[in-house]
């Protein structure tokens, strides 16, 4: 790795070339420009440094997304400290053993998630300050308290001439020294601590910035996605901070209401989005007006069908704005009926493929030779192979490359396991890899359910499917007992309009969920529908946590 090819030599470099642009702001608060979020870094630098902090010492970071916890992010790394970000909603129990288990000396936390936190469970922090006013929460160090009351005054005694670009000297770190401790607690049970190099920071945000060409300094983003999490993480902050944009964050649960309000009155350039948000846009806004007989009427007919989807295009694109290039769909696959219509109306959208821990990018192709159903090409620097006979048949997906982790944090056996003899990362995802080299996924390998005569039953694909029926939120398929049973959870809402009696759901989505079983292979019918009354816990990546309802 070249002198210049490091990821806290691209975020200097920025902050001095677009030192007077708007960087961050809260929507519909305050905005701080490149030259404000600079001050507050070596602000951060001098209360690091204060509470004994060394360079390599881990400082957690919890709390919903703001302008101030990315600023902070940015104060922790460029000190040469490594942070540890922490999901605002895991549950109390959690954080404490993860600010424990990840050696933390420090934590900056949000008011929200600190009025359930206590601190005699956290013994080895130093200091823990509040993200929303930078106040002192705790201290175990003595004179921290001054040096907090006293920010300014020492800011100004380290820069007695005034702050300027040249006084900009960050932490010049190695490719693979850690950079992010990421406790990911995945679909499948236990949170572990990703390791993240910053090789991987690097390559992840120099890939963006080769192949997002149409990102422009001053460019709107909405940051909708949690930043505790490496998706939202790295292509919503790291990359648009590294091209000089504008980012705007969402500093409450983004209600799909919030969202298009963000995005007609913001016109993002790139929009990140998981799944279930297209999904239930394109699923309410569109697919009723799809449904009347005299649309359906319209579609049939030569010439004008093209034009009624134009306009439905059109309206589809307003929705989101109207100034983006392409939305970038990851986290999981799209809905088939939903990727349908939207190559239907030539919708600029693509689907990435990722994971924590190659931080995250692993696939991605521009929407306009992207191929539907899968989820783009290997990125720049990256390797994916199948661990099956040939590419064409499904196997692992393993991968190799400069985005992947060092190893599950004081966790040997877990990093071994994950890891092949000659060090590819096992995914634990099932797919092909195409003569174009493009990946299609077909399951979690964790997931697989043995059917009765040894057949693989991928779930997912099942799930697909009851998505698709009326009034269905989201679903789950699991074996009890040698069978299939189908875990719903009903659109409430929509089951009213329908005049369906509360008494009456389970067998209404019995008679639904039967009726599909003549489209599933033989040895894989649904025998049985349980109807949940609340949605299913998720991951930070919006993946239904199957493990519980196993």
């Amino acid at each position: 790795m070249e002198s210049n090819n490091r990821f806290l030599g691209l975020i200097q470099e920025s902050v001095i070339k677009h030192w007077e642009l708007p960087a961050f702001s809260d929507y519909k608060g305050t905005t701080h420009y490149y030259k404000d979020i600079a001050r507050r870094i070596e602000k951060i630098h001098i209360v690091l440094e204060n509470a004994g902090i060394q360079k390599g010492d881990k400082v957690a970071l919890i709390g919903r997304n703001s302008s101030n916890w990315a600023t902070i992010f940015f104060g922790v790394l460029t000190y040469g400290a490594v942070v540890v970000p922490i999901l605002h909603e895991f549950k109390p129990d959690n954080i404490h053993n993860i600010v424990n288990h990840s050696d933390a000396k420090f934590m900056f936390v949000g008011d929200i998630v600190w009025e359930n936190l206590n601190e005699a469970l956290m013994p080895e922090l130093k200091g823990i300050v509040m993200i929303n006013d930078f106040s002192l929460i705790k201290s175990r160090v003595e004179g921290l308290d001054y040096v907090m009351d006293h920010i300014n005054e020492l800011f100004g005694k380290k820069f007695p001439r005034s702050f300027r670009p040249e006084n900009i000297s960050y932490h010049i770190e190695e490719p693979d020294e850690l950079a992010v401790l990421n406790y990911t607690s995945g679909t499948t049970g236990f949170a572990k601590g990703v390791m993240i190099p910053y090789r991987s920071l690097w390559s992840n945000t120099q890939f963006a910035a080769d192949n997002l060409p149409f990102m422009k300094p001053s460019d709107n983003v909405v940051c909708m996605l949690p930043m505790a999490h490496m998706y939202g993480l790295a292509f919503e902050i790291l990359n648009s901070f590294n091209i000089g944009c504008h980012v705007h964050f969402l500093t409450r649960t983004p209600s799909p209401k919030i969202i298009l309000d963000a995005f007609s009155e913001l016109k993002p350039r790139l929009i990140l989005a998981v799944p279930l948000i297209i999904e239930k846009i394109v699923k309410n806004k569109v697919f009723p007006e799809i449904e009347k007989p005299w649309m359906k009427l319209l579609l049939k007919v030569p010439f004008v069908d093209t034009k009624l989807l134009e306009i439905i295009g059109d309206k589809l694109n307003q929705g989101f704005g109207g100034n983006f290039e392409e939305i970038v769909v990851g986290g999981a696959a799209i809905n088939k009926d939903v990727e349908k219509f939207l190559r239907s109306i030539n919708f600029r959208y693509t689907v990435g493929y990722g994971m924590t821990e190659c931080g995250p990018l692993i696939s991605y192709t521009q929407w306009d030779s992207f191929k539907a159903g899968s989820c783009g090409q290997p990125v720049d620097r990256m390797e994916v192979r199948i661990d099956s006979a040939s590419p064409a048949q499904v196997g692992e997906i393993q991968v190799k490359g400069m985005n992947v982790m060092l190893g599950y944090y004081k966790n040997e056996d877990a990093t071994k396991n994950t890891f092949t003899k000659d060090g590819w990362l096992k995914t634990g995802d099932l797919g092909i890899i195409d003569e174009d080299k493009f990946i299609f996924i077909k399951g979690r390998s964790k997931t697989m359910i043995l059917g009765p005569s040894g057949q693989n039953i991928y779930p997912e694909e099942i799930e697909d499917q009851i998505n698709n029926l009326p009034c269905v939120a989201e679903s789950l398929v699991i074996e009890k007992s040698g069978k299939l049973v189908a875990l719903i959870y009903p659109d409430f809402e929509l089951l009213k309009q329908e005049g369906v009696a509360d008494i009456d759901i389970e067998e209404y989505m019995l008679t639904h969920v039967k009726a599909l079983n003549s489209d599933l292979p033989s040895y894989s019918p649904i025998t049985d529908v349980k109807i949940m009354h609340e949605e299913f816990e998720k991951t930070p990546k919006r993946s239904i946590k199957r493990y519980l309802y196993q």
